[in-house]
């Protein structure tokens, strides 16, 4: 028994001293979760293509073209879902609107401007993917992010780039410098928002107030909100906001208003009273902004 024993205690340690020291597992090094890229630590989570980034450019993704929606056909109203209820302002400091969308020296404004220095970031107002980064005839030097929305948001006038074509972005990532390149009449931001080529009136979607919050998670856009005529660059428009479907059927239902003339009045005091554009007015009653007006007279004013 004894002698069994001790042979089953050999056989034990020889075993051990065989798995200690015959067999050689391969090491296994933990995978990376992070790397240096331009002296900054990056997620690898960040450096993978995301199905968010892959089917934002799933159709008229083009890195070349201002607007590749020219042949687009866009149906009223328009439906706009938000994942966050806050954006980022695009410049990093407090942001003056110096024009608002709408009507400016007898031309269609489509954006808004907001004062900056030479040089000031310009940051992206939301997640998304960049469409274009290259000069532009007008804009100069400009950044188009296009959103998960479907929303594209443009930065012009820039100085210089941070970003390129296809780059992902994060909300309140720097995207450039800003500046006065292309047809700007000093250094400002002209910050555009487009919805498949159609620019819509930023203040309908976006509180410039320091808040930073976005209206609403869903908003219906009219056409009414993507027509300089019916606002002014100099003031902001009255707002009416559509957070459903059958709000923004109902508004195009209502009543046009009608204005009598009184002595005195002019299409620019009538239009400040009302809180409509000139253009407008001048549209809606086939007149010109030189029409003389006649005590009495009725006009028309889309509200």
């Amino acid at each position: 028994m004894k002698l069994i024993i001790c042979s089953l205690l050999v056989f034990s340690l020889s075993i051990k001293g065989f798995s200690q020291s015959s067999i050689k597992f391969p090491e296994t090094k933990p995978l990376p979760s992070f790397v240096l890229e331009n002296d900054s630590i990056i997620s690898l989570k960040d450096k993978l293509p995301s199905n968010n980034a892959i089917g934002v450019k799933s159709e008229h993704w083009d890195t070349k073209k201002f607007n590749p929606y020219k042949d687009e056909l866009v149906k009223f109203p328009i439906q706009l879902t938000f994942k966050d209820s806050l954006y980022r302002t695009p410049i990093l400091d407090s942001m003056v609107v110096t024009s608002r969308f709408g009507w400016r020296n007898r031309r269609a404004h489509k954006g808004i401007d907001i004062d900056l220095i030479t040089r000031d970031d310009v940051v992206s107002v939301l997640d998304g993917v960049v469409r274009f980064a290259r000069y532009h005839s007008g804009h100069g030097k400009a950044v188009i992010v296009r959103h998960y929305n479907g929303l594209e948001t443009v930065y012009a006038h820039l100085s210089s780039f941070s970003v390129k074509a296809n780059d992902s972005v994060k909300r309140g990532q720097v995207l450039g410098k800003g500046g006065a390149t292309g047809n700007a009449r000093g250094s400002h931001l002209h910050l555009v928002v487009n919805y498949k080529g159609i620019a819509i009136n930023p203040e309908y979607l976006f509180e410039f107030n320091g808040t930073n919050r976005i209206r609403s998670k869903e908003l219906w856009v009219t056409q009414r909100w993507t027509a300089p005529y019916f606002h002014s660059s100099k003031r902001k428009s009255k707002l009416e906001l559509f957070q459903t479907e059958e709000e923004a059927i109902a508004s195009l239902k209502k009543e046009k208003q009608i204005y009598i003339v009184k002595r005195g009045d002019t299409l620019s005091h009538i239009s400040r009273r009302n809180n409509v554009s000139i253009r407008s007015i001048c549209i809606a009653n086939n007149i010109k902004s030189t029409t003389l007006l006649k005590v009495g007279q009725k006009l028309v004013l889309e509200m």
